[in-house]
């Protein structure tokens, strides 16, 4: 099972981490790890407008307006629980800043722009809500109390249970404080995976006792593309890795064997983005095979402040190949479970672009916060589905400025999102994933008017708004949120599937005991796992996972703050 020679398929988080491992773990040269991917950020993006025109996705999709910056997203870290991504952080020079690692850089950072949310949820008629009330009865408790006490040993009993079918019998639930934080801070929906809400009761619990500050809540410096994976590519290059891209992997050639069930990769079909020449790849009985199975950024599609995003259909770039496989053997999981259902999956997010600080003022004055704490979600006032759950018409997060490296010290950026992109906005009638960039402010404007204090309302200034903005970029995601879909455990493979001699599968998209997705957690770790297994070191030398679900103090003090 030793290998001496790796090959990456994708260029994210996942694989770039196995890279760094194997490099200083066993002690690889970097000439003996070659990636192929479309691009090099995976879901950590962040740059201009420009630069994001010409990628793979962008490209049948072209838009006038390539001023302002873009992110699709963005994700929130957490020293507590983030132990491997701090880990390989601290194993990196910072890409911005000298004499610091990468973990180093964002300590310093985080230390000095503490997160404290002082108006996480808003609500017209209302202002800045009383998150500290959670709202939770005691059925809510009870059933929530069963997730948090349920065993690892008996999670397959939430197989293919969605979170409204575990709470099917308390529709109070969604209605309740608790649940519009909880679903806007990690993005999950009432069809998402029960399955997936338990571990997070596991190892987000002391979030109990501070989510509607978001206080345990820690940020890089600048966008995530510039603070963790610039370091990253920085890092593989200096040390002789080679980075191929645009190529998009697009079949893979297996060994026959008399039992069909050993798992032995021996050749790789590639498309060359760029010429759309077919390649193929050897893959000798040296080589590992990491495979990113999936990503929560495939098939997104810009727009601009006139355009709205399209909707691609594609199926993604590493599902397709994931699908490919499950062809072969029958171990490799259920990639329809996460890329087949849009409906469950999709968001829609804006990355808005202004030339000076208006915008940002105002919103400072509305909420009460300066720019770098956290996230403000917007409830609807009055119940929108069978479940009384209301609206969250949109949620934004204002950054500390600057945000980009090259972003003016006169520009501001902001980014949003609606996690329900076919709903329609209360002042653009009309679905968000219709929305064009100048559609989409002018809803932000004017869900700050139904809470501006005052005693002017922010509606005075929406010429002058409109007028600095540089550009507003849609974007569609339809499977931002296919890591949390209905599943049963099985759904997903393991980092090494059984009889597998040469292929991992790395990412969100893999199995690993109790670890839970989207976090950069446990893309980094599904590389660590698959490193030392090829390299024969000892899972013993894996980071240690903290179990806060098993901490007698951290349960003491959720307890408290489930019954307040």
């Amino acid at each position: 099972m030793v290998k001496r020679k790796a090959i990456m398929i994708g260029a994210g988080l996942a694989n770039m981490a196995g890279a760094v491992y194997l490099i200083q773990e066993a002690h690889w040269k970097g000439e003996q790890i070659t990636f192929y991917s479309i691009d090099d950020h995976g879901s950590n993006d962040g740059s201009t407008a420009t630069s994001a025109k010409g990628e793979y996705w962008n490209t049948d999709y072209p838009v006038e307006n390539h001023t302002g910056f873009v992110a699709r997203g963005g994700r929130m870290l957490n020293y507590r629980t983030y132990v491997d991504l701090m880990d390989l952080m601290g194993r990196i020079p910072s890409a911005t800043e000298k004499n610091m690692t990468a973990a180093e850089d964002t300590h310093d950072f985080d230390a000095h722009h503490r997160t404290f949310d002082k108006a996480r949820l808003l609500q017209g008629g209302v202002g800045i809500v009383n998150g500290s009330h959670l709202g939770l009865n005691n059925k809510d408790r009870s059933l929530l109390t069963k997730l948090i006490l349920m065993p690892d040993k008996e999670e397959t009993r939430l197989d293919n249970v969605t979170i409204a079918e575990y709470f099917k019998d308390d529709p109070h639930m969604f209605q309740t404080n608790f649940w519009y934080m909880w679903e806007t801070t990690f993005a999950f929906r009432v069809q998402s995976s029960a399955q997936e809400l338990r571990r997070y009761m596991h190892q987000m619990i002391y979030e109990f006792t501070q989510i509607e500050h978001l206080v345990g809540v820690n940020r890089t410096r600048y966008n995530q593309y510039e603070s963790m994976m610039l370091p990253l590519i920085n890092y593989l290059k200096e040390q002789g890795c080679k980075i191929v891209l645009n190529r998009r992997v697009t079949d893979f050639t297996f060994k026959d064997t008399a039992l069909q069930d050993e798992i032995t990769v021996t050749g790789l079909e590639m498309e060359n983005t760029e010429t759309n020449e077919t390649e193929t790849v050897a893959v000798d009985d040296d080589t590992a095979v990491f495979f990113t199975n999936g990503s929560i950024t495939d098939s997104a599609t810009l727009g601009d402040f006139n355009t709205p995003a399209s909707e691609n259909m594609d199926y993604g770039a590493a599902a397709s190949l994931w699908k490919k496989a499950t062809e072969h053997f029958y171990n490799l999981g259920n990639p329809d479970k996460f890329f087949a259902d849009r409906n469950a999956s999709e968001w829609s997010s804006f990355t808005l672009t202004t030339k000076n600080h208006l915008l940002l003022n105002e919103i400072t004055r509305i909420t009460t916060q300066l720019p770098g704490n956290a996230l403000n979600s917007f409830l609807s006032t009055k119940p929108i589905t069978p479940l009384g759950q209301k609206d969250v018409n949109m949620s934004i997060v204002v950054h500390h400025q600057p945000h980009f490296t090259t972003q003016r010290p006169n520009e501001s950026v902001i980014w949003g999102y609606f996690l329900y992109p076919r709903r329609k906005g209360e002042f653009i009638e009309k679905p968000y994933i219709e929305m064009t960039g100048k559609e989409m402010a002018e809803e932000l404007i004017g869900q700050l008017s139904k809470v501006d204090p005052g005693p002017t309302n922010i509606m005075d200034k929406k010429d002058e708004i409109m007028d600095s903005i540089i550009n507003n970029v849609p974007v569609y995601m339809p499977y931002a949120s296919a890591l949390f879909n209905n599943r049963a455990k099985t759904d997903r493979p393991e980092v090494i599937p059984a009889h597998s001699t040469n292929l991992a599968f790395t990412g969100e998209f893999a199995e690993q005991p109790y670890q839970m997705v989207f976090t950069e957690q446990s893309a980094t770790r599904s590389g660590e796992i698959a490193a030392y297994h090829f390299t024969g070191i000892s899972m013993n030398n894996l980071v240690d996972t903290p179990r806060y679900d098993k901490d007698m103090k951290t349960l003491a003090k959720a307890t408290k703050k489930l019954f307040s």
